[in-house]
């Protein structure tokens, strides 16, 4: 067993989690430490609004997952998320003077760089671009073009951008709690990690990844990134509908959500109650769970129809062979998976992390609401492989810091490194 050990950090709108991952002899993700505390109001539509708040809510959970597997942390794989994260399609072309020349990588990594020079608007940066096929003298389309000649060579890219603002701050948050980020990952991208096999990114698959605040939609086939769109709703709207249908509090409204909540009105029986217990020896307010549906379904359905049209914006609606898999914590509403059926005409299921768990606390974490950090665990490990076997004779402490690199299997070229993204723009000296 390795004695490395990677922490992922999920900073969401309703809550931030920690975890302390170590990989076993088998390539599995042994589950050492869980910590989760309340955003506490820091964090807003995926997007951090308040650093003191959203601060104190990494100290506990980090402390929390620091006890129960009693390593000292010192650095994170942290998320990134928010309706900032946009995307869009380019096409890179390049004049190649010598055409009976071989294509070779270094165009190939030459033309990849020059996307990123590439007019986005004000205040953001590319954070991704994905090649998806190249195009040689207008005739011949490939995924590897290396070795072969022409004279025009195109590209079309899948371009990702980020506010470069909210990137920073998370890094400052990070920071103030006394821990380093190893890496900045794009959240859906990293539940994807999670839950989709190699198989799956090839055949075509959508991965929506539903949060407190916003959500997510990743869109894979061939084994390539395709779309991906952030909607700004998310679990808590639905909280507020509830609160403001049936004029309770905020957390009483979560707390029957998640309790007697139901995407569908069939699901729920007709004479069915809950009792919420009034505010100031006020009565008790008695509500219809099938009254409770349908405040849900409206939501719930709207958010689903606005999935559904990216998908067909996306042009791949008819290459989803394995559908759409649900993680985040909203997927964990009864009956949601029928009416994501029924609004997109696709075969859904649940996406869990199962695959990558070992040993150690995995029933705590054999849920969607995780796949996002144990994603993020998964990533670090993937950094650690390239520098594997040169450390493989340097002892190590019994700690969470570790070093860091761009290398992957499949989702090779997914993930993106904030780190350098952040620097190149300006001096985090600036949030000091």
């Amino acid at each position: 067993m390795s004695n490395k050990l990677i922490v992922g950090l999920d900073i969401g709108t309703t809550k931030v989690c920690a975890i302390v991952g170590q990989r076993n002899e088998n390539g599995k993700i042994n589950i050492l430490g869980v910590g989760s505390a309340p955003s506490l109001g820091g964090v807003m539509r995926g997007e951090v609004t308040n650093i003191s708040k959203t601060v104190d809510a990494i100290k506990e959970a980090i402390a929390k997952a620091s006890k129960i597997s009693n390593v000292e942390i010192n650095a994170v794989n942290v998320g990134i998320a928010g309706e900032h994260i946009k995307s869009f399609q380019q096409t890179g072309v390049r004049i190649r003077e010598n055409s009976e020349a071989e294509i070779t990588r270094e165009e190939l990594d030459e033309m990849n760089k020059e996307q990123y020079r590439i007019a986005v608007e004000p205040g953001s940066k590319i954070l991704h671009a994905l090649p998806q096929e190249y195009t040689i003298d207008s005739r011949f389309t490939t995924k590897e073009p290396e070795g072969m000649p022409g004279t025009k060579l195109e590209c079309k890219y899948h371009i990702i951008t980020g506010r470069v603002s909210a990137a920073k701050t998370i890094a400052k948050c990070v920071e103030n709690a006394g821990l380093q980020a190893n890496d900045v990952v794009v959240e859906p991208i990293a539940s994807a990690h999670a839950v989709l096999s190699e198989e799956e990114l090839q055949a075509g698959i959508a991965i929506l990844d539903i949060g407190g605040g916003t959500t997510d939609l990743a869109i894979f086939h061939d084994g390539k990134i395709r779309h991906t769109a952030v909607i700004p709703f998310g679990g808590e709207i639905i909280t507020a509908d509830i609160a403001d249908a049936f004029g309770i509090l905020p957390k009483q409204a979560e707390m029957i959500k998640v309790k007697y909540g139901h995407a569908l009105v069939e699901g729920t029986k007709s004479n069915e109650f809950i009792s919420v217990p009034g505010i100031k020896e006020r009565k008790a307010k008695e509500i219809l769970v099938r009254n409770l549906a349908h405040v849900i379904h409206a939501r719930v359905k709207e958010i689903m129809e606005m999935v559904n049209e990216e998908i067909e914006i996306s042009g791949y609606k008819n290459k989803l062979n394995l559908g759409i898999v649900l993680t985040g914590g909203g997927a964990q509403l009864k009956d949601l998976s029928h009416l994501v059926e029924y609004t997109t005409h696709c075969e859904v299921k649940i996406g869990l992390p199962d695959p990558h768990l070992g040993k150690g606390l995995v029933e705590e974490v054999r849920s969607p609401m995780y796949a996002t950090c144990i994603g993020l665990v998964l990533k670090g490990f993937e950094d650690l492989r390239e520098t594997e076997n040169e450390n493989k004779n340097t002892p190590m402490k019994k700690s969470a810091k570790t070093k860091t690199s761009n290398e992957g299997g499949m989702m090779k070229g997914f993930f993106g490194s904030f780190r350098k993204w952040i620097d190149d723009d300006q001096s985090m000296d600036d949030f000091k």
